[in-house]
């Protein structure tokens, strides 16, 4: 028999993870303490509702994205539709923008269940830059030399007692990066979300909704600008100045 242990309600009550939502949640746990109990089914304590709360701060907004530039070109098109523009920005975040710390998560994960860690780090790095692939969390078009989010991150992890395992993990593959290439490339901050998020205990398979929840909010700020600016008119123009027509050569 399949059950659920996330909620259910009846006439009078609503129960989420035990809890009474009326009685015990309403007006006593704030949203990023919400987020933890559905995510994980327990209370944080106060370490693990600072670094959650960090990452959230960090992911909900980072300027004209992919994601946002969708989310306002929907909402010019169906502006009475507020929720298929902010689907349509959810849509954006994965292994390039926003998300990629679902896949540096099981990196670390793995590296730390390794019977040598130093050793397993190595052959990663070597195998991503044999292939001259991309590696989850690290690197940053815009940010450099270093992606300013993550130090802020680190930094809370720290001072919040959660700089474990999974972080050594995290800055042992930066340093074995930088001395492979030959040359520095930044963590980034869904890199250091990746290790925070599993020393609060948040699995790699949820990660990247912990960034789901936070870029919705910056998202649905750039719907309300949308109907203020109509910024999407100058984005749509700037794209045919962009990309000009030219016919195909037969």
């Amino acid at each position: 028999m399949t059950t659920t242990s996330i909620a259910t309600s009846d006439e009078t009550s609503i129960t989420i993870r035990g809890n009474d939502l009326v009685a015990d949640l309403i007006g006593g746990i704030g949203f990023t303490e919400m987020i933890y109990l559905l995510f994980t089914g327990r209370r944080p304590d106060k370490s693990d509702m600072r670094v959650l709360d960090a990452c959230l701060v960090t992911l909900a907004e980072h300027g004209f994205t992919p994601g946002a530039i969708a989310t306002r070109l929907i909402a010019d098109a169906v502006p009475d539709q507020m929720q298929s523009a902010i689907a349509g920005g959810l849509l954006t975040v994965g292994g390039i923008y926003a998300g990629s710390m679902e896949g540096c998560a099981q990196m670390l994960v793995e590296a730390v269940a390794a019977d040598d860690r130093d050793a397993h780090i190595s052959a990663v790095v070597a195998d991503h830059v044999a292939r001259k692939a991309p590696i989850h969390g690290f690197g940053h078009a815009r940010h450099k030399p270093d992606d300013p989010r993550s130090p802020a991150l680190l930094k809370v992890a720290e001072e919040a007692g959660r700089s474990g395992k999974y972080v050594a993990a995290l800055l042992a593959f930066g340093e074995e990066f930088d001395r492979q290439r030959g040359r520095h490339m930044t963590i980034n901050a869904t890199g250091a979300i990746a290790a925070l998020l599993l020393e609060i205990g948040i699995e790699a398979d949820i990660a990247r909704g912990v960034a789901l929840v936070s870029r919705t909010a910056g998202l649905v700020g750039h719907v309300l600008e949308e109907k203020q600016t109509r910024s999407a008119r100058a984005i749509a123009e700037a794209t045919r100045k962009a990309v000009p027509y030219a016919p195909a050569e037969n």
